[in-house]
């Protein structure tokens, strides 16, 4: 998993509400289990029209938004169903973090096991970043995750809180099999001082 300390990049703004996981990675694009390849239907059912042709009005659609890498969106995203495609989905677009009022708790827990920033705000607070998202090119925003700021375009700050141990693992690029990979040695002692006690095991 990609380490995340500072993200400076475009902001788009979603100023949607209780934007659930079917709507972030539609049902017909679950039978994969490999991560990438998934950005391109990333919210699919807004992007495209019937024909598959894009939905100019729709905000990753146009010119400003197409590289964006920070989602600035309304309360409960990522609600729905449990599927952990969705942040897969965002992060093959180039999503790295979501900001919020508030998070599905299933939604949230699986952003951090993929190396996305999932940020709670107050509303006030996401409103002043919806306004500067607004500004298209120019809503250049910086997330720093070891001094948990927000950076505007304009130099204003926006302190977040975030759970040290979740704070540890992305600035770590840790996921759960990396904090496993941490106690290898540990692990490699057990297993040893195991076999000795249980010589049988190894027998056949």
């Amino acid at each position: 998993m990609d380490k995340f300390t500072k993200l400076t990049g475009v902001a788009a703004p979603m100023p949607m509400i209780n934007v659930d996981t079917d709507m972030i990675i539609p049902k017909q694009f679950l039978k994969t289990i490999q991560r990438s390849g998934l950005g391109k239907n990333l919210f699919d059912e807004m992007r495209y029209d019937r024909e598959g042709n894009e939905v100019a009005d729709f905000v990753l659609n146009k010119p400003a938004y197409r590289q964006a890498q920070i989602l600035v969106t309304g309360e409960n995203f990522g609600c729905g169903s449990s599927r952990e495609h969705a942040p897969w989905a965002l992060l093959d677009f180039g999503i790295r973090c979501v900001i919020a009022p508030s998070f599905a708790d299933i939604f949230y827990n699986n952003c951090f096991k993929n190396g996305i920033l999932p940020i709670v705000l107050p509303q006030e607070q996401v409103d002043l970043l919806m306004d500067d998202a607004e500004r298209g090119a120019n809503a250049v925003v910086t997330v720093d995750l070891e001094t948990l700021t927000i950076s505007g375009p304009d130099g204003g700050q926006i302190p977040f809180d975030l759970d040290p141990f979740r704070r540890h693992c992305l600035l770590n690029g840790l996921d759960d099999i990396g904090l496993t990979m941490e106690k290898v040695a540990d692990i490699d002692t057990f297993e040893a001082d195991y076999a000795n006690r249980a010589p049988w095991l190894r027998a056949g």
